[in-house]
């Protein structure tokens, strides 16, 4: 191909021979000054290129920071997270209160024994699933790297005031470490408990509850998941404001620690008060005849309690379909426990209670009724149950509902029948 001449003047003709002379002449070499803007220009562009990353690493190590370290946020009422006093662990007091007090700084980081131990329930400002998610990691290495106490953690429900804690603080009383406490009552209630009360820092955050609702279930597993946080807690025991023990700490907490099942009542039987509550838009997820009822307070072992926590999907029905005369605190953990773990449970309840009269309350037992062979029939009313497979007598450790007015009588059991 012939290469025709385009250095002329806008209106200039080809001259004759142009194509013989072109082919003679060489390349035109590019303009000194255009090459070097070519050159600057790209070094300009490499240069903004550096930069920009420079940036984005520096935001992203920001990023990460953020996201994968914690640094505990500095509270005015951060006094209340060195509240060791009710955990029943005083060995890590000391040690717990140093590492709390360094933590106010970026560079003193938590401890391990602050990870398997986080001290008061009181501080933490995780949301429910935050909380659950949190509670329900499991270690995958069986074997503790520290010396691990097995300890029940005691999980009270209740509105406001705890009137028989004088006689819980004696149940405890002796057996630092071996026990844990939390308590669930209405947001804006303080409970008005002495520093050396087992009792004192233990509240957990909570929400409102409302009788007979599905609110009733989360703050169980609130509760659990608090406890869940402490990975000594092996045990777990919900009572109530209006509960008692009718035997002393350690008669429980060999009972607890050495069983090999749950305690959760769990039954169905044709009438409206437990069949009639279901409802067919719970299938195929619960069927009618999966469909369980039982005592709301539970005993649960730490691999039932990991599992109530983490479920999903079984809370989600009952919290959709299990609406007002369906109670889903006396339905949801039978009914989940019967469809995953039912070999597990022992299917009793371990709490006594006085339903004779009938209503959708139990009998209420105060000062005139409460006596020394009152509470003795309760520890031995001739019931049989089984215990790791045998026969016992020995079935209910507690017993409600009892009225603030029987606290001076069952006071003064705790010397004699009681024994603590």
């Amino acid at each position: 191909m012939k290469l025709k001449s385009r250095r002329g003047s806008v209106g200039d003709e080809e001259s004759p021979g142009a194509d013989a002379v072109g082919s003679l002449i060489a390349p035109l070499t590019p303009r000194k000054d255009c090459w070097w803007s070519s050159a600057l220009l790209k070094a300009i562009t490499a240069l903004l290129v550096l930069v920009t990353g420079v940036l984005i690493g520096f935001a992203a190590s920001a990023n990460i920071s953020r996201c994968y370290f914690y640094t505990p946020p500095s509270s005015s009422s951060d006094h209340h997270r060195h509240q060791v006093a009710g955990d029943g662990d005083d060995s890590n007091t000391n040690s717990k209160t140093q590492t709390q007090q360094q933590m106010g700084s970026s560079t003193s980081p938590p401890s391990f024994m602050d990870f398997v131990h986080p001290g008061s329930p009181w501080g933490h400002t995780m949301s429910d699933e935050e909380l659950f998610w949190r509670a329900s990691m499991v270690p995958r290495v069986e074997e503790y790297p520290y010396q691990r106490v097995p300890k029940v953690a005691f999980l009270f429900l209740t509105r406001g005031p705890l009137p028989f804690a004088r006689l819980w603080e004696r149940f405890f009383r002796g057996h630092n470490g071996l026990y844990s406490v939390y308590v669930h009552a209405l947001p804006n209630y303080v409970l008005n408990v002495s520093a050396s009360s087992p009792f004192y820092g233990r509240q957990i955050p909570s929400q409102e509850v409302s009788w007979g609702s599905i609110t009733l279930v989360d703050a169980e597993k609130r509760l659990l998941a608090n406890a869940l946080l402490d990975h000594s807690n092996q045990r777990f025991v919900l009572a109530s404001e209006s509960c008692v023990p009718v035997y002393n700490f350690p008669t429980v907490y060999e009972y607890l620690v050495n069983s090999a099942h749950s305690y959760v009542e769990s039954y169905n039987i044709d009438v409206p008060q437990c069949a009639g509550r279901y409802n067919p838009r719970m299938a195929p997820d619960v069927m009618e005849d999966q469909w369980r009822k039982g005592s709301e307070w539970f005993e649960l072992s730490r691999d039932l309690a990991l599992d109530i926590v983490a479920d999903k999907r079984y809370h989600a029905v009952f919290r959709q379909h299990c609406t007002p005369s369906c109670y889903p605190d006396e339905h949801y953990i039978p009914t989940y426990l019967h469809l995953t773990h039912g070999p597990r449970n022992a299917n009793r309840t371990i709490t006594w209670v006085d339903w004779s009269r009938g209503g959708p309350h139990p009998a209420r037992y105060g000062k005139g009724s409460v006596t020394r062979e009152f509470v003795q029939a309760i520890r031995n009313n001739g019931t049989q149950c089984a215990y790791n497979g045998k026969p016992t007598t020995v079935c209910y450790l507690f017993a409600r509902k009892f009225a603030p007015s029987a606290l001076g009588t069952l006071i003064n059991l705790t010397t004699t029948l009681l024994d603590f």
